[in-house]
């Protein structure tokens, strides 16, 4: 029997065990990955210790991963040299290495879907919120709250491409990020940028962008208090051309879908949208990644880490050579 070694959740609260368990077949349309490193969410810690979105005990978690593609299921297309061919995507065995999203969540958290052998998902949720409202002139400003995450860094350079657009209602991008990063936030394309330590930050924020005839309707929280992007929100509700009341939106997770419009989006925000804007330098991956260690048995410390409080970096885990 084949084995893999997994970081297996055994009960709310508790870290995560060492555990060998055996390595499942791929099914119709599922490829078998051969972790090699994983990048450590939020979302990660939260889950192991407050459990949320888990039905049952013990279970496999985890988002963000990198690998080998070691077999690929039914109605997978393969590498041509293998039999395969066509349009779209195809997949070599132990040739083709791939950056996905673990499908753990959908599967209710089966044991064999975690990524404990994830940025632009999140982002969904304000470019969804923002795409969508259009206003007949150019005077809002999108504020990235938390600008330093991964998720901010893109959400970030998302929102310059929308401002960049004609046909968007943005005419600048707004972001809060520490003292010491907003420099850094600044050359990713925010156009104003603000500690969100300063206690009078709610203040500022609302202030410059009356003072630049603009409104703030859109906000995206990556990390940080809700009351404080709600309060900066509430100062412009009804702010619109002729008396008009238009609503405000927070992005706070990407809504809520069924799998299969999931699969579709997904395969545009993280596959179709940004490879040739990587490719051009017109986006750019942020933060620059930091390793805390080797093997599942570091996960456990990368989150203590990241509870603790990280900014401007990525922590990673290198699981394989």
């Amino acid at each position: 029997m084949v084995t893999h070694l997994a970081a297996v959740s055994l009960a709310k609260g508790e870290p995560f065990e060492l555990q060998t368990r055996p390595t499942p077949k791929p099914g119709p349309g599922e490829l078998l990955i051969e972790v090699k490193s994983i990048s450590l969410n939020p979302a990660d810690g939260i889950m192991r210790d407050q459990g949320l979105f888990i039905p049952a005990y013990p279970t496999v978690i985890g988002f963000d991963i990198a690998g080998l593609v070691l077999e690929a299921g039914d109605n997978v297309p393969i590498h041509p040299t293998n039999g395969g061919g066509g349009q779209g995507p195809c997949f070599q065995p132990s040739v083709t290495r791939v950056a996905a999203y673990a499908a753990a969540v959908w599967k209710s958290c089966d044991l064999d879907y975690g990524a404990f052998p994830g940025a632009v998902s999140c982002l969904l949720a304000a470019l969804l919120a923002s795409s969508r409202r259009y206003l007949l002139t150019k005077e809002e400003a999108p504020l990235i709250w938390g600008a330093s995450s991964s998720v901010g860094t893109m959400g970030v350079q998302s929102a310059r491409l929308l401002r960049d657009d004609q046909g968007s209602s943005f005419v600048a991008v707004y972001a809060t990020t520490r003292a010491a990063n907003q420099k850094y936030i600044a050359s990713l394309g925010a156009d104003r940028v603000f500690d969100y330590k300063d206690p009078q930050v709610i203040d500022a924020i609302v202030s410059a962008a009356r003072e630049n005839g603009l409104v703030i309707r859109h906000c995206f929280l990556t990390t940080g208090q809700l009351a404080s992007c709600q309060a900066v929100l509430k100062a412009f509700v009804g702010d619109g051309h002729g008396g008009e009341e238009l609503e405000a939106k927070i992005g706070l997770a990407p809504p809520s879908m069924e799998e299969e419009e999931w699969l579709g989006q997904f395969q545009y925000w993280l596959g179709s949208w940004p490879l040739e804007k990587l490719a051009n330098g017109i986006i750019r991956p942020n933060p620059e990644p930091k390793a805390v260690g080797k093997g599942p048995g570091a996960i456990n410390d990368g989150l203590d880490e990241l509870t603790r409080g990280v900014s401007c970096s990525k922590l990673v885990v290198e699981v394989a050579e």
